[in-house]
């Protein structure tokens, strides 16, 4: 048979494509192919579960657009689906003289984007977080908490209702233009269709290139690793405590948050994962580690944020070091206080001149779009996503 569409990835960002691609086109015959046996197994499984608000993103950018609009969209989908979430909002807050007049773009920024921001004094901020030590902090209160990997299910059993496929334990291996569209070659059955889209996260550059484009671009893979605060000392955070981000450096930093079973989490760091799926400190892939340590965007970035660079490496190995970095926000945690909790991995392109792509980069091609960058935020702003590629694809597809 002839699907009208297929999705290659089922994480956050392809499940919501495929349904609001259903929704636009209900006749269509649709199919999600994901490699592993079960949805949402990577980025989206490994996240930590925010619902963002926008108050970091450039004013104008897909990523304040869609995360702004996503962050009610995903509120609603909770509301309507009875899928526990909790709009808890969020204190960000700066913690050294030098990071005030940041404090304070972020809170013009946060006014940009439109969102109902407000400064708090230090003693505000202690009055919604009592035991951080600041110099001053903003609230953002639409910043809120849920599951993504409930979300992702109700995403799948929508998408079934509405007549669309999903194969698990499928991965792409070749991809071959037909005069129909395209025939996508798996290590299971090859899959024919009119209309192709590329979801797949840590591989979108790899299946991008075996669609026969060019992203200009390369997925460099960061392990972002975390602690969780035992179940006594939960009672140091409230919600979500953020630290002034740098500007120069694209990771939001060392923060907590509270997850909706009521665990807290302290992280992540951001180091180079020498596997694109590797979890573990020791997880290692040759390939993966050749396409990163031969890329000359790779080196340009290193050099620039050499000193950032080994400061997150230090707090890999070293607990003291990742202890002393959540001391900055509250002094009373200690070693004793955390264990260690699994990690994450952020797909981030990475262009060849050094530059990382900081928008998300949907590219268009004949019968095929690729999303070749779609990082945090992109779980907030999966439906907007969806939607907006949904969106992009003509009627006369089909």
């Amino acid at each position: 048979m002839i699907y009208d569409f297929a999705i290659i990835g089922g994480g956050i960002v392809g499940l919501a494509t495929g349904l609001f691609i259903g929704k636009k086109f209900p006749s269509a015959q649709i199919i999600i192919l994901e490699k592993e046996s079960q949805l949402a197994f990577h980025q989206t499984g490994h996240n930590s579960g925010v619902i963002h608000s926008g108050v970091y993103y450039k004013p104008g950018s897909f990523k304040a657009k869609f995360t702004k609009a996503g962050n009610q969209s995903m509120v609603d989908f909770c509301q309507t689906h009875d899928i526990p979430y909790d709009v808890c909002g969020k204190v960000i807050v700066a913690t050294q003289e030098k990071e005030l007049p940041r404090l304070e773009n972020l809170f013009k920024r946060g006014l940009e984007n439109n969102l109902s921001v407000t400064k708090l004094s230090p003693a505000e901020v202690r009055e919604i977080e009592p035991h951080v030590n600041c110099l001053g902090g903003i609230k953002v209160p639409t910043a809120g908490i849920v599951n993504y990997k409930k979300v992702c299910q109700k995403y799948g059993e929508l998408i079934q209702l509405q007549g669309g496929e999903i194969r698990l334990n499928t991965q792409v291996k070749k991809i071959i233009k037909t005069n129909q569209g395209y025939t996508l070659e798996t290590n299971q059955a090859p899959v024919n269709t009119k209309f192709m889209i590329n979801c797949a996260g840590l591989q979108s550059d790899r299946v991008a290139r075996l669609g026969g484009v060019n992203p200009e671009a390369k997925i460099v893979p960061f392990r972002g690793e975390y602690y969780e605060l035992k179940p006594e000392k939960r009672y140091l955070v409230k919600n979500l405590i953020y630290p002034v981000p740098n500007p120069d450096f694209p990771f939001l930093g060392v923060h907590f948050t509270r997850m909706i079973d009521g665990s807290i989490h302290a992280g992540p760091n951001a180091v180079l994962s020498l596997k694109r799926e590797g979890y573990g400190k020791t997880d290692f892939d040759f390939k993966d580690f050749a396409d990163v340590i031969t890329y000359p965007g790779f080196w340009k970035l290193a050099a620039k944020h050499a000193d950032e660079g080994i400061q997150e490496i230090i707090r890999s190995f070293s607990k003291a070091a990742f202890v002393h970095s959540l001391q900055q926000l509250i002094p009373e945690v200690t070693a004793d206080d955390i264990i260690p909790n699994p990690a994450g991995i952020r797909a981030q392109a990475l262009k060849n001149n050094g530059q990382l792509v900081e928008d998300f980069l949907i590219i268009e091609d004949d019968k095929a779009m690729h999303v070749c960058n779609a990082p945090s935020p992109a779980a907030t702003a999966s439906l907007e996503i969806g939607q907006a590629i949904a969106s992009k694809i003509p009627d006369s597809v089909i």
